[in-house]
C-alpha cells in the first residue's frame, strides 16, 4: 500500500463522522467500498457480508439463485417422501434433510431480500457500493494514528 495523505485525511473525516453517529445513537455500519475508500453506511444499506471462503455470493440475484437451488432440492426430498409414504414404506430418514433444505430456503430468500432492499437504497440515497470483504481495521483508524505505510514509521 502507498501512502497517500489525503486518503487517509478522508479515512480520518469519515471514521470522525462515523463515531459521532454512533455516538448520537445511528446504526452505522463502517466498510470500504468496492473501490477502497472508507464509507459510514446507515445499517439499512448494509444486506449481507460475504463469507471469507473461497467461493462467495455478494449480490442478491445470486444469492436468489442459491435459494432456488436449495428450493429445488427441498422439492425433490418432499416428493421422495411423498412418494415412499405412498407406497407404503416409512422412510422417515428424510425429515431432517427435508427440514434443514426447508431452512436454507428460508434463509437465503431473507438475504437475497435484504440484500436487494439494500441495493435499492444505495442507489436512492447514491451511496457506493460496499466491497465484497466487509473488513475494516479500527486500529488503523484511530485519529492522527501513525499507520505503518507513513514515510519514516518504523515497521
Amino acid at each position: 500500500m502507498v501512502y497517500d495523505r489525503e486518503r487517509f485525511a478522508r479515512e480520518d473525516a469519515v471514521y470522525a463522522e462515523h463515531k459521532r453517529a454512533v455516538a448520537a445513537g445511528e446504526k452505522r455500519v463502517l466498510r470500504k467500498t468496492s473501490t477502497g475508500e472508507l464509507h459510514s453506511y446507515p445499517a439499512d444499506e448494509i444486506g449481507f457480508t460475504p463469507g471469507g471462503g473461497q467461493a462467495q455470493v455478494s449480490t442478491w440475484w445470486g444469492m436468489a439463485i442459491v435459494c432456488s437451488v436449495l428450493g429445488l432440492l427441498f422439492l425433490g426430498s418432499l416428493v421422495m417422501l411423498i412418494v415412499t409414504l405412498l407406497q407404503g414404506h416409512g422412510e422417515w430418514g428424510i425429515l431432517l434433510p427435508l427440514l434443514m433444505g426447508a431452512f436454507g430456503v428460508v434463509y437465503t430468500f431473507r438475504l437475497s431480500r435484504d440484500e436487494y432492499l439494500a441495493t435499492q437504497l444505495r442507489k436512492l440515497r447514491g451511496s457506493p457500493k460496499p466491497s465484497s470483504s466487509g473488513s475494516v481495521d479500527i486500529n488503523l483508524l484511530e485519529l492522527g494514528q501513525n499507520r505503518g505505510d507513513q514515510p519514516g514509521a518504523s515497521r
